[in-house]
């Protein structure tokens, strides 16, 4: 049991040992273990703080990104609501367009028609008169073809436009 017994010379010199160490530490270590403690802390308040203001600007811009998200969805929406508008605005363009179109074509084909008609009635005149002359010709010579029958002809052709003046 010798081992556990104290001797008082040896716990005096622990003690003045503890305390040299004690007042080197207290005197050069502990302040800058304490000023690297609270820098630490300092900059965790400030990570914390920056994290905390990320997040809050985070959550802005969020806030914003949405309403953007919205304002462009609505603009789309106006946009496409405006091309359809434009699109039916230039299809009935294109249908009025075409109508107008359509009937000048129709009238002109109408008033060809119409002339093409009054040109063939015109020729189908021409050629039936002629016709009607060759004819009245053809008779009038197998008529008259001797000289008495023409003169009496020729006397009531006379008289008749004599009595009409």
């Amino acid at each position: 049991m010798e081992l556990f017994k104290l001797e008082f010379g040896l716990v005096f010199w622990m003690f003045v040992a503890f305390l040299c160490l004690f007042f080197l530490l207290s005197k050069f270590a502990w302040p800058a273990i304490i000023k690297a403690i609270e820098d630490r802390g300092e900059l965790i308040d400030k990570g914390v703080a920056y994290a905390q203001e990320a997040k809050s600007q985070l959550d802005n811009a969020k806030t914003e990104a949405d309403k953007l998200v919205a304002e462009a969805r609505s603009q789309q929406n106006d946009i496409l609501r405006e091309a359809a508008k434009m699109r039916n605005q230039i299809i009935e363009n294109a249908r009025g367009e075409a109508q107008v179109e359509a009937r000048k074509v129709f009238d002109a084909a109408q008033l060809s028609i119409e002339q093409a008609r009054r040109e063939s009635e015109e020729q189908l005149r021409r050629e039936v008169s002629e016709i009607a002359l060759q004819i009245a010709e053809k008779v009038l010579r197998s008529h008259i073809s001797d000289d008495k029958a023409q003169q009496e002809l020729v006397k009531k052709y006379l008289n008749e436009v004599e009595t009409k003046n």
